[in-house]
């Protein structure tokens, strides 16, 4: 299976990648939202991402905006997009479940955390 890591950070793209590998994942990554739109239509055609861990403060496109842009989007109605963020006010995880992500990781999490939210898509046994 095919996943996207999204964040500005490297230092927090590399354990996210290094934990989906584990669990079995390919996975790219891409430094903001616009990174992310790129990768994604680049695999439409031949390997589908199924899963995108998304952190929400992003420079260029933030991570809401990404999500919108996404579901706006027909060719990607099967993507599975995880919210990984800081943001802990209920206002904030409505938002984005709003705007079309399907589950919300609060930083920081555990190996666990995020098999617990795969397991929930359905993406995880």
């Amino acid at each position: 299976m095919q996943a996207i890591v999204v964040a500005d950070s490297r230092a927090m793209r590399m354990p996210m990648g290094r934990l989906l590998k584990d669990i079995g994942f390919d996975v790219a990554e891409a430094g903001d939202g616009g990174q992310a739109l790129d990768r994604l239509r680049e695999h439409l055609a031949d390997n589908p991402v199924q899963l995108a861990l998304v952190d929400w403060n992003m420079p260029e496109m933030s991570g809401i905006e990404l999500v919108e842009a996404v579901r706006a989007d027909p060719a990607f109605a099967s993507l599975r997009i995880v919210m990984v963020t800081t943001e802990t006010e209920l206002s904030q995880v409505m938002k984005a479940l709003d705007a079309g992500a399907d589950e919300y990781l609060m930083k920081p999490f555990t190996r666990d955390d995020v098999v617990g939210k795969l397991e929930l898509l359905g993406l995880a046994s």
